[in-house]
């Protein structure tokens, strides 16, 4: 028998006789009701599943029953069908996040495939804010495969900025120098949703599915995803994957922070009254444009499981590094930084769709979770009728970007200066000139009442209005493997 031939023989699956083929060429596993010996070829009621996707495989008899000692349990690796695969995972489970369901989703739905496809697990159940940070800082974390964080984004921004730090900090890395090379971490993060909006599960998965969740880290998933850098004068504040906004985004979570005993209910309340006071805010958006990807916020190509866009601007980009190292093309000194200055209602960086149930398409439905740029949207004074047709458009399948007054660009690096800071710091605004050039003066004073805002940084709130931001390659992997697409919609496109 050549080595590309399947073998086939009969089991009982789900107590009915199979006959069972093992394709070695394509490494799938088929497997069609087998009537008697003897059966024939694979009919209309054959089914097929990839090797690697396989959770366990248990010897049992023909009543089902398992076996005390069998052939599988004297497998060297009776779980691993593929090498990325998790052997043993540190857990850390927020008990009070979203409705307080963390703890009971983990061990009803979480637990029970672990055990099945034979994962240890150490569990950790915060009882503070940034405990999972801080013991990331400490704990030996070599003796892990991965890190898997039961709650919602808080939850999940907790081991993302602790893994990034203790890896910074093993490689000597400054994270307070805003143009510090990161080190990504080899250990990847797994999200059990269990939060009251799980963003950036459902940016990267499609669905925030529990049992999903738990499949994609248990069969060795991996998705590079970017981490952008927010500084303020050479501080580090924050990492951010998902948004990060000024204006109405930043106004809506600082209100809601003073109003946590309203429960989840606070960000509608804080949304709409927001909304009505329809306050906009003046200041200059330096940026540098992302040329090394290949798409861009308005092609309607959203990223992908297998993402040819995230593969293309990796490379081009590490491409581009290489020729400024070695002195080929301009250094960042002398990059060429777009201004754009005048009264914003909004001002959004994001480095996903931002998609969740609520708006499905997302806040920038085509960007990407891995090209190493973020979509800068800035959304101009407008009327307030005009300005919830903008937020209404998020819910829908129109183009959101379609008005006169929103901007969006491509961008890997930003920086924001209210016009309150530029005033009261002069320094500041000479510098500005002498690195991005004369500050656009074609709008005139800003006549609002409110000079600031905050910046909302995946859902916590900054203290300072003037930031500068960097986006950072694939930084991190997550136990995900991207949206896949539903084949009758790939169809019908």
């Amino acid at each position: 028998m050549g080595a590309a031939e399947p073998l086939r023989s009969v089991l009982w699956v789900k107590r009915q006789r199979c006959a069972v083929s093992l394709d070695p060429a394509r490494a799938l596993l088929r497997w069609w009701r087998s009537p008697g010996p003897g059966a024939g070829a694979p009919g209309a009621d054959a089914c097929s599943v990839p090797v690697s996707e396989i959770i366990t495989v248990e010897e049992t008899d023909i009543h089902g029953r398992h076996y005390g000692r069998g052939k599988w349990q004297k497998m060297e690796k009776p779980f691993a069908f593929t090498a990325s695969r998790p052997k043993h995972l540190l857990v850390f489970i927020n008990p009070f996040g979203g409705k307080g369901q963390g703890k009971r989703i983990y061990e009803r739905k979480v637990a029970p495939l672990f055990t099945l496809a034979s994962i240890t697990t150490e569990i950790i159940v915060t009882e503070r804010a940034n405990q999972a940070k801080e013991s990331l800082y400490e704990i030996n974390i070599d003796k892990y495969d991965g890190i898997v964080c039961v709650g919602g984004d808080g939850m999940f921004s907790e081991v993302l900025h602790g893994l990034i730090g203790r890896t910074q900090r093993n490689a000597g890395v400054d994270q307070n120098q805003p143009r510090a090379a990161l080190v990504p971490s080899p250990l990847r993060i797994g999200i059990i949703p269990a939060g009251s909006t799980d963003c950036v599960c459902f940016s990267t998965v499609g669905t925030n599915d529990a049992e999903t969740s738990a499949l994609h880290i248990i069969v060795g998933d991996s998705l590079p995803m970017d981490v952008s850098s927010v500084h303020h004068n050479s501080t580090l504040l924050r990492y951010s994957v998902s948004l990060l906004g000024y204006g109405f985004y930043g106004d809506v979570i600082k209100d809601s922070e003073k109003k946590r005993w309203m429960g989840l209910i606070r960000y509608d309340f804080s949304g709409l009254k927001t909304f009505l006071s329809h306050h906009c805010y003046e200041g200059t958006v330096s940026f540098l444009p992302a040329r090394h990807t290949v798409g861009s916020p308005r092609d309607r190509k959203p990223c992908r499981a297998g993402c040819f866009v995230c593969r293309q601007s990796k490379q081009q980009l590490e491409e581009e590094q290489k020729r400024s190292l070695y002195g080929l093309e301009n250094t960042e000194e002398v990059e060429e930084w777009k201004v754009v200055c005048g009264k914003f209602l909004a001002i959004n960086a994001t480095n996903m769709s931002c998609a969740c149930p609520r708006s499905p398409q997302g806040l920038s439905p085509a960007a990407h979770l891995g090209d190493g740029s973020s979509d800068l949207i800035l959304i101009r004074k407008c009327s307030r009728f005009n300005f919830l047709r903008f937020l209404v458009r998020h819910t829908n399948q129109y183009d959101q970007f379609d008005f006169a007054f929103v901007e969006v660009y491509r961008v890997r690096k930003f920086q924001f200066v209210s016009k309150h800071v530029e005033d009261e710091d002069s320094d500041l605004k000479e510098r500005g000139k002498t690195r991005f050039g004369q500050i656009c003066s074609d709008h005139p004073p800003c006549c609002c009442s409110v000079s600031n805002s905050s910046w909302n940084c995946d859902g916590e709130v900054l203290s300072s209005s003037a930031i500068e931001v960097r986006v950072h390659c694939q930084l991190v992997r997550l136990f995900a493997r991207g949206i896949e697409e539903n084949p009758k919609e790939e169809s019908q496109s």
